[in-house]
């Protein structure tokens, strides 16, 4: 008996959370095939971005996303399992459409102190702690291959021609490649999802100020659309409140 009680361990409480989301056809374009999904209630957050280069971009965008809000819509539990599958059976319907069209995914699930995020192309999520910002995921594009073989300066990344070339997402292959990270978090971080108009136009101090959470999206949206605005931009903020805030 004594072994097993050793072994026992209290499960974490659930961490309090807040999220804003945020969306922009930006100054460029006349159609946003941004899609979000913003579902608190169920821990569960995603952005797709349909790809502009498809006639039905914004489709496949709607599907992809639709796909998650049945999963938050559903009284079973999420998982990342659950999570990749519906994205799997997302990206099969978008392929097998009437028009071509694809999107790119980050998904993110928060289950106690876990957040584990889902991604495929170059959509991204950050962990914001302690005044610093760290990029989880890793772009699936043909810019983050040159950086990554040592043939790009990560500062030129952004401004490079071929910037908007990805080599995964939902709907172009026959199975997409998801790419996963689980990290814990802890009260006080924030999490950032955003398509690649807002991380385009975005740097890691943007990050640093403190203030209210729709306060903060905005913000963050306007900076977006001041430096860039050549793309649709959409984020999703997640805040992990201090108990004392």
């Amino acid at each position: 008996m004594s072994v097993l009680l050793a072994r026992w361990r209290r499960p974490a409480p659930p961490l309090r959370l807040a999220s804003v989301a945020r969306t922009h056809v930006g100054r460029v374009r006349t159609v946003n095939e941004d899609r979000l999904l913003d579902r608190p209630d169920r821990g569960l957050w995603a952005i797709a971005d349909g790809m502009g280069g498809h006639s039905a971009g914004d489709v496949a965008a709607q599907t992809a996303v639709a796909a998650l809000a049945a999963l938050a819509d559903d009284d079973a539990r999420i998982t990342a399992a659950t999570i990749a599958t519906a994205l799997h059976d997302a990206g099969a319907r978008i392929a097998a459409g009437p028009a071509p069209g694809g999107t790119t995914i980050v998904a993110l699930h928060l289950d106690g102190t876990t957040a584990t995020v889902i991604w495929a192309g170059d959509s991204r999520c950050y962990l914001l702690r302690d005044g610093a910002c760290r990029q989880l995921t890793r772009d699936h594009s043909v810019v983050q291959e040159l950086v990554d073989a040592g043939l790009l300066d990560p500062a030129d990344a952004a401004r490079h021609p071929r910037g908007h070339v990805i080599t995964r997402a939902l709907g172009v292959q026959p199975a997409p490649d998801l790419a996963r990270v689980t990290v814990e978090v802890r009260a006080g971080d924030a999490l950032f999802l955003c398509s690649d108009g807002a991380s385009r136009a975005l740097v890691d101090r943007d990050f640093l100020p403190r203030e209210p959470l729709d306060t903060a999206a905005d913000r963050l949206l306007t900076a977006a659309l001041q430096r860039d605005g050549s793309d649709n931009i959409s984020l999703i903020l997640v805040s992990l409140p201090d108990a004392a805030a």
